[in-house]
């Protein structure tokens, strides 16, 4: 983390923490995603105060770290000291409470942007900040419930208000007594139209003066500055775009992000072009797109790359027209660099495979990316598991507890009266329960001599091995989740557990028997739908027991006649075929069972991973921390019980 920081944050005691934004927002190459990991560091605090003093700066920062104070369960207590200005001011409309002194100054005004080009990349510039507008609208909306026509004048005329004018506005909540306003004066406040003359009239009003005109502005040389700020920002966009290269078309829409960020270096770009190209390799296993084949001699080389090592490591077969097939990594790392235009005679082999990684254009991170995915995604597709056989799945927007509903039903139509009148039906109350995600991961580290040595196994092999144990977490976790209160499952929404005799889903002790089995179907029928207006007639599709009982469940249910009628009598099977399927696993013991219903029609246990992406995910990182480069693998999901109508257990005996 670089030595300056424009936040400060802390825990004051027990419960309570305090954070200080006394600089511009997004400054020094700290975005809000430190923010977000140093709140989360704070633990579990009940109340924030929340200090500004600030002129503004990232929009993209400043709306996040927004978003994260609303989510926050803690008490938000925000303190405008000087100034909340631009951004600074839609994070003080986070707050459950905002205290501002009589002359500190909220301002808020309309997003603004560089942007060059021709017609329709302004155009789409324009777009970008309407839709920051309604963004930032959205924030003073909530706080202050005036409307958007009101809110948009204010931000069209550049508003400064003191402490008193905002809380008749309702940005604020309480006005406090005038303090000092010198900390002010240290901002750069001259890219606002009016900050001249708002700082002054507060400043007068703080002396009981009301000037007609105050003109407090600095001699500023402004087309100089203009043409240094114009210069600077297409020498940025033109390193972008050289970063790009070939990839410019098939990644247009970052290649425009990434360009209308002002924040966005070089090497950022450069960073999330890896990322996506990375996304995108790999065979059309479900969650992840190919690589197109192009015509450029990167893109070839890529593709050649990537089924040279594959076929190395045992993963396929490179083609007989490949180049690159049999080539060692050092000789691939040296082909790289031949494409990307240089001349590398006589360099070690570690100066190389150095150079393959910090040249610009070379292609090996990104081949060796792509092959690590490729194994990776293909692991994790291969590895089997139980999990999907009883589980829903379904997807989260982000890491937030989301809700699933669950409504009542109204019953029977009722009979009109002796008058013919229709009778008013009471709307039944529904029921809820929730779901969180949350990020496994490991880091992977290649060193230059692990490339010089050949050592395919050094990250081919580790990448399968956390492809596959990614799919192996998923299916702790859920039994881990069936496991809790010695099998019952989790606590629920009403305090119960999942299996619950006021749940009516625990089945009478009985052998895993066809009596027994009978028995747990009759009672998962008897379940009625939330309002407790009719009956929800399930039935069972999955019979999940532990392995040691998973011969015997086959048996019932595909058996003829009964195998347990004592006087040995041929008394046809009544639960033959009832299950579509019996899932045994080692990671249950004992002889308690399970029984659940199609999972698409009464879900029991939800799986829900982060945008609906199933797989892991890989970011490359070429650091100084490590000789050669890092992959972190990760994967976000979460595993909840959203009802209990859909599942019965029993404890066997």
């Amino acid at each position: 983390m670089p030595s300056k920081t424009w936040y400060a944050m802390a825990q004051k005691s027990a419960g309570n923490a305090e954070i200080s934004i006394y600089e511009e927002i997004g400054a020094w190459g700290i975005s809000a995603k430190q923010f977000s990991n140093d709140l989360k560091a704070l633990g579990d605090v009940i109340n924030i105060d929340l200090r500004l003093n600030s002129p503004g700066g990232s929009v993209f920062d400043g709306i996040a770290i927004y978003n994260l104070l609303t989510q926050h369960k803690a008490q938000i207590t925000v303190h405008v000291d000087g100034l909340a200005a631009s951004m600074a001011s839609v994070i003080a409309m986070a707050g459950d409470l905002v205290i501002a002194p009589e002359n500190s100054m909220i301002m808020i005004h309309n997003p603004w942007t560089l942007a060059y080009g021709d017609a329709e990349e302004l155009r789409k510039n324009a777009d970008l900040l309407d839709k920051v507008r309604v963004a930032m609208l959205s924030a003073y909306r909530d706080k202050t419930g005036l409307s958007d026509e009101q809110l948009i004048q204010m931000m069209d005329d550049e508003t400064w208000m003191t402490g008193a004018e905002a809380l008749a506005h309702g940005f604020v909540d309480i006005v406090d007594v005038a303090v000092d306003m010198a900390a002010c004066s240290k901002f750069d406040l001259s890219s606002f139209r009016k900050s001249s003359l708002a700082v002054a009239n507060i400043n007068q009003r703080k002396e009981g003066v009301m000037p007609d005109i105050v003109n407090a502005t600095a001699a500023v040389d402004v087309e100089k500055m203009k043409a240094e700020i114009m210069a600077a920002e297409e020498s940025r966009k033109a390193e972008i775009v050289a970063a790009f290269g070939n990839f410019a078309d098939q990644h247009s829409e970052l290649l425009m992000k990434c360009l209308i960020d002002s924040k966005v270096s070089a090497d950022q770009a450069r960073a999330k072009l890896l990322n996506a190209i990375g996304a995108q390799s790999g065979p059309p296993t479900p969650g992840f797109v190919t690589v197109a084949v192009g015509g450029s001699a990167s893109e070839r080389f890529i593709n050649d790359g990537v089924e040279a090592i594959l076929a190395r490591a045992g993963f396929g077969q490179a083609s007989s027209s490949n180049p690159l097939r049999g080539l060692r990594l050092d000789a691939i790392a040296y082909k790289s660099l031949e494409i990307a235009g240089g001349r590398f005679d006589g360099m070690a082999p570690m100066q190389i495979v150095g150079s393959a990684f910090t040249q610009t254009s070379s292609d090996f991170p990104v081949l060796l990316e792509n092959a690590m995915h490729k194994v990776l995604q293909t692991a994790y597709a291969e590895q089997p598991d139980t999990w999907s056989r009883f589980c829903a799945t379904g997807s989260v927007s982000d890491f937030r507890a989301h809700n699933r509903y669950r409504v009542g039903s109204f019953g029977n139509l009722d009979t009109l009266t002796e008058a013919g009148e229709y009778r008013n039906k009471a709307i039944p109350d529904g029921e809820k329960s929730s779901i969180t995600a949350s990020t496994k991961g490991n880091i992977i580290n290649l060193t230059r001599k692990a490339i010089i040595d050949d050592d395919l196994g050094a990250f081919i092999n580790l990448a399968a091995s956390l492809g596959r144990a990614g799919r192996r977490t998923i299916e702790s976790d859920v039994y881990a989740l069936l496991a809790l209160n010695s099998g019952l499952g989790p606590t629920m929404g009403d305090s119960k557990t999942l299996f619950h005799a006021d749940h009516g889903n625990i089945g009478t002790n009985t052998a895993l028997t066809v009596s027994g089995i009978e028995a747990d179907r009759v009672l998962m029928a008897m379940q009625k739908d939330v309002g407790g207006n009719g009956y929800l007639d399930l039935r069972p599709e999955v019979l999940l027991v532990p392995m040691s009982l998973g011969g015997t469940a086959r048996i019932i249910n595909s058996a003829e006649y009964d195998p347990d009628t004592a006087n040995k009598l041929q008394k046809p099977n009544m639960v033959r075929g009832l299950f579509s399927d019996v899932v045994d696993t080692p990671r249950m013991t004992g002889t308690r069972r399970y029984l659940f219903a199609n999972s698409t029609v009464a879900p029991v246990i939800e799986v829900a991973f982060l945008n609906g992406d199933q797989g892991p995910f890989l970011e490359s990182e070429n650091g100084f921390t490590v000789d050669g480069v890092r992959w972190k693998v990760r994967l976000d999901y979460g595993v909840g019980a959203i009802d209990y109508r859909g599942a019965v257990t029993n404890s066997g005996t």
